[in-house]
């Protein structure tokens, strides 16, 4: 079992202790050319270098090539200016939200970003629309109005006080128009951003990046240049640690790794940092199918399917069970699946059954994706199948792709059941709602569900204050569990491993866990 208290390091207290060191002058960075770029690697490779078509973790690079009217300086918990020079509701409803442009803005190819860049790159995630895409987190929005060259005023059809930190997600980068088509996405291995980096060359399986001399935003950066290595898996990337080929190792660690990491961290060159996390995985029914259609199928799988014994069989206790799609820790949190169904029970699963006429044994394919949210992937599938097998009440069969084909998959309804992750937009039990619900939604699969999308949500984004949103959130997951459309799984918690040499890495990582490259960086004096 793993004991996350024994020696690994917090990634909260060592950024403390970190900015108390540095502000003494015993570390100091340095970002000269002769030591190479720093080398971090990571399971979570891109699946499109267009922001208009990525609503998942291509995210990741997007933050540090693209810029965004608002993002998430290191120790931020809520949106900051970063292409704009400030930014705020105009209203008393929360229906009027304008930003200001810093002067001089400009895209790595030179031409200039401005308010007509900004109205064109949100237009156009929403005339583009890709299935599965961001255009779901613009529900609440109207129109984009560019005033003169540097005022954008959103006007939202609704009051919606989680906007900033839509406008702060990496699906809201802006983008260059002479680059950009309005109504197609962009083809290509090249980025035209103005974030901190730019990127120098990509392939499957690497993309590098250098310092952008021409960005102006928040971020400080530490270092001139990063290389992203992309695995399919995690033993590969742990030993590219070991054997000095990597510097940093990130989502994706196995949770032998992570035990093996703890474990060895004494007495090796390198440090393993541990924070909260908010990462949840979760099932997905598709309706349309015949039997993950039926309400019954779905509610007798829930009744079997033990959380606890995924999260210590095959993640070694490095992940929580979780029986809400909010997450603990997020305000609003419940535990609906766990005070409707209790403890597994097969034969509670065979009433559901049986009270619905359903008597035979249930077929059900499930799928997963084999290079995406890390290697134990595979194994927490085939526990799964076990647990629903041994019931005596289903026959199941495993299939998987890799994360590319994957995603084409889901979004055309191929699937009858299938595994998805969730790595948060934003820090609010919102994102852990609205994303998953409606005709457009980050599932590729519609789920209709009126009273969450006409009257709970709505009603929750008047309220500026989140703590008044807890009665309505309640709600939204107690009808989400009364469905079962969507399975929760387990919670995680976020890894970083890297090695001595290295920095930065207990305060790289923004509120939604995606890693600021620019926060790691050599330590060259002690």
């Amino acid at each position: 079992m793993f004991n996350r208290n024994r020696g690994i390091r917090r990634m909260a207290a060592f950024a403390s202790i970190s900015s108390l060191v540095a502000g003494c002058g015993v570390l100091s960075s340095d970002s000269s050319d002769e030591q190479g770029p720093i080398i971090v690697g990571t399971t979570s490779a891109p699946s499109t270098l267009d922001p208009a078509a990525s609503w998942d973790s291509s995210w990741e690079l997007f933050r540090n090539i693209y810029q965004t009217l608002l993002s998430y300086p290191s120790g931020a918990t809520t949106p900051q200016p970063d292409a704009a020079e400030s930014c705020k509701f105009t209203d008393s409803s929360n229906r009027t939200y304008s930003c200001t442009l810093r002067a001089g803005l400009k895209f790595s190819d030179g031409d200039t970003l401005d308010a007509k860049a900004v109205k064109h790159s949100i237009d156009r995630i929403g005339k583009i629309n890709v299935n599965g895409g961001p255009a779901g987190l613009l529900g609440s929005l109207d129109r984009v109005q560019a005033l003169g060259d540097r005022e954008i005023v959103f006007h939202l059809n609704k009051p919606d006080a989680t906007f900033p930190f839509v406008l702060a997600t990496p699906a809201m980068s802006i983008v260059d128009p002479d680059e950009y088509p309005a109504g197609s996405l962009r083809k290509g291995d090249t980025i035209v951003g103005s974030g901190p980096y730019t990127l120098k060359a990509y392939s499957d399986d690497k993309a590098e990046l250098v310092k952008n001399g021409d960005y102006d935003g928040y971020a400080k950066r530490k270092n001139d240049a990063v290389t992203i290595r992309y695995f399919k898996e995690s033993a590969p990337m742990v030993q590219g640690l070991k054997d000095g080929s990597l510097d940093v190792a990130f989502r994706g660690l196995g949770a032998d790794d992570i035990v093996t990491l703890d474990k060895e961290q004494n007495d090796s060159d390198f440090q393993l940092f541990d924070g909260s996390g908010t990462e949840i995985s979760y099932l997905v029914f598709n309706p349309k199918d015949p039997w993950a259609g039926k309400l019954a199928v779905r509610k007798a799988i829930a009744q079997i399917v033990d959380r606890g014994a995924i999260a210590h069989k095959v993640y070694k206790d490095t992940v929580e069970p979780l029986y809400s799609m909010v997450p603990k820790g997020l305000t609003g949190h419940t535990t609906g699946f766990f005070d409707d169904y209790g403890n597994p029970s097969v034969a509670k699963a065979k009433k559901i059954l049986q009270d619905a006429g359903i008597t035979q044994t249930v077929p059900l394919t499930l799928w997963y994706t084999t290079d995406r949210y890390g290697s134990a992937t595979k194994a927490e599938f085939e526990e799964l199948k076990a647990q629903l097998e041994d019931s005596g009440l289903f026959e199941i069969t495993l299939k998987s792709r890799p994360w590319k084909t994957y995603v084409t998959g889901y979004q055309n309804g191929e699937y009858p059941v299938f595994g998805r992750g969730w790595f948060p937009d934003f820090p609010d039990a919102d994102n852990f709602i609205s994303p998953f619900v409606g005709d457009q939604n980050a599932l590729g699969t519609p789920y209709p569900q009126p009273e969450i999308t006409g009257t709970l949500l709505p009603r929750s984004r008047r309220q500026s204050d989140r703590a008044n949103v807890v009665k309505d959130f309640e709600e939204a997951q107690q009808i989400i569990t009364d469905d079962a459309r969507l399975l929760p799984l387990w919670q995680g918690r976020q890894y970083v491993a890297a090695n001595d040499d290295i920095s930065g890495g207990e305060t790289a990582l923004d509120p939604s866990t995606i890693m600021m490259m620019g926060e790691l960086y050599r330590k060259t004096s002690w």
